[in-house]
């Protein structure tokens, strides 16, 4: 089963997953788990990473709009 999601949903999706990103990394428990010697992820990313990367997808499926925008505008 394939699903079928809007451009508008997966940016919704998207932003959606960034607010909790950052609601779990403004809490003071994630921030002591952070914050201790034992935490360790096997390429050294922290939750912010995961926040700044979902950003990053979002602008280029913005980009992406912007750009079939220009092209269908042309025709």
């Amino acid at each position: 089963m394939e699903i079928r999601l809007t451009t508008a949903e997966i940016r919704t999706i998207l932003q959606g997953c960034q607010y909790t990103l950052q609601l779990v990394g403004s809490s003071k428990d994630y921030r002591r788990l952070q914050s201790s010697e034992y935490f360790s992820t096997s390429n050294d990313v922290v939750l912010n990473d995961a926040f700044n990367i979902l950003g990053e997808i979002v602008n280029a499926i913005d980009d992406v709009e912007q750009m079939i925008k220009q092209q269908t505008e042309k025709i």
